[in-house]
């Protein structure tokens, strides 16, 4: 893997908690600033992809207006895993699901 330098200007109460943290780990402050940006890099993804998959989802509600409750998803698996015979889902309308849920508060 090809690598290229960066500087970092870090507070000095940062710098003395990684020096810190980094030898009590046995590596080097280097290394553990690398695999915390990697970390991070990762989870930063993790969350954009997630939020991404949300909006989609949200989208295809949007157009196509069928829902399953959670409920009926959560007892459909539960049986499944059980090896108990599932019910199949019934889809039902964003507005007939929010009625539903508001109607349980």
């Amino acid at each position: 893997m090809a690598t290229t330098t960066t500087t970092l200007k870090l507070p000095e109460e940062l710098k003395s908690r990684i020096a810190s943290l980094a030898e009590s780990a046995g590596k080097t402050p280097h290394a553990f600033m690398v695999e915390a940006l990697e970390a991070e890099t990762q989870r930063s993804e993790l969350r954009r992809d997630f939020v991404s998959a949300a909006l989609k989802a949200e989208q295809e509600v949007a157009t196509y207006g069928e829902v399953y409750a959670m409920d009926a998803v959560h007892r459909h698996f539960a049986d499944k895993l059980a090896g108990k015979p599932a019910r199949r889902l019934k889809a039902s309308t964003l507005a007939a699901a929010a009625a539903t849920s508001r109607r349980k508060r």
